[in-house]
């Protein structure tokens, strides 16, 4: 038989595993949302991540990285990533950056506190899976009255997949295609955002350009998948560039706009939280500074 010290001391440490079991099944998928959802400001503009997940790649997908390169930039030869989704909230409007592979981008805007149904307009930097995943799920769309604006060159590019055209019947009354400006010139969508041509990755792969309040940030989609390398060295490739000269040529064009200007950018592969900084090495390359997590704000979780 038990004394009544020890009894006591037994019903308190049972209680307590109780309330951290509580503790526990609420803090952490909180945590790991949080992960996935934060809100930035641009000027007038609010900006949120909507994220997929974070991963870590390899060498085996890089095109003309020496031993070298792999050596100063990634000595373990794996370097991170990410598949981000963007929100842009402006003038009233809601606004996508890409609709992500789909397994988690509608779980993170309902999260977030916005449905599909409300969103106004899907900005497609190209029309890899990665970035349309969410556009039909079981077969039905689900972004009901949103319109997607997709490049010309890239649109026209894929009008004979068979895949895609499913997508384009789905939403046909509801693309628009438009051919992209330049980075000093580019071409205003909707007030607010703009569309310049960053064309390599794909044919018509294309950034988009927010200003606000004279704030901009760009979102640049997939001008690069490996930012460990290819800050350092931009003319490192990817084995799924579809032209690979014209996608370096691409990065080094505004990486040096970009850098100058002091343009925030956000990519589809960059680590959480997918924005931040540009500088220029003295010597060759870039460097790049996420944005602290700090500077941004979480959803309310009721």
């Amino acid at each position: 038989m038990q004394d009544k010290s020890t009894y006591v001391e037994v019903l308190i440490m049972k209680r307590i595993s109780v309330i951290l079991l509580i503790f526990s099944t609420v803090i952490i998928p909180t945590v790991m949302a949080q992960d996935n959802v934060i809100t930035f400001e641009v000027g007038l503009a609010k900006v949120t991540l909507l994220s997929e997940g974070q991963r870590t790649s390899g060498t085996n997908v890089l095109v003309g990285a020496t031993e070298e390169m792999i050596k100063q930039a990634i000595p373990n030869g794996t370097y991170p990533g990410a598949t981000n989704v963007f929100l842009v909230e402006i003038a009233g409007k809601a606004v996508l950056i890409d609709a992500g592979l789909g397994k988690k981008t509608i779980e993170n805007l309902e999260f977030y506190g916005k449905k599909a149904a409300e969103i106004d307009a899907i900005f497609i930097t190209h029309l890899h899976g990665d970035h349309i995943g969410s556009l039909i799920l079981n077969d039905v769309k689900s972004y009901p009255k949103a319109m997607l604006y997709i490049s010309k060159p890239e649109y026209d590019s894929y009008m004979e997949n068979a895949n895609m055209r499913k997508l384009f019947d789905t939403y046909k009354d509801q693309i628009y295609t438009f051919m992209p400006g330049e980075i000093d010139n580019a071409k205003e969508l909707i007030p607010g955002l703009k569309a310049i041509a960053a064309y390599g990755h794909t044919p018509g792969h294309t950034g988009f350009l927010l200003e606000s309040d004279d704030s901009k940030l760009l979102f640049w989609g997939d001008l690069t998948h490996a930012m460990a390398i290819q800050m350092p060295f931009p003319e490192v490739a990817m084995t799924y560039d579809s032209d690979k000269a014209k996608a370096i040529e691409t990065r080094q064009k505004l990486l040096n706009y970009l850098s100058d200007d002091y343009i925030r950018i956000a990519g589809a592969h960059i680590q959480y939280p997918g924005i931040g900084y540009l500088s220029k090495r003295v010597d060759n390359g870039y460097d790049f500074t996420l944005l602290c997590g700090c500077e941004g704000v979480y959803p309310d979780v009721k």
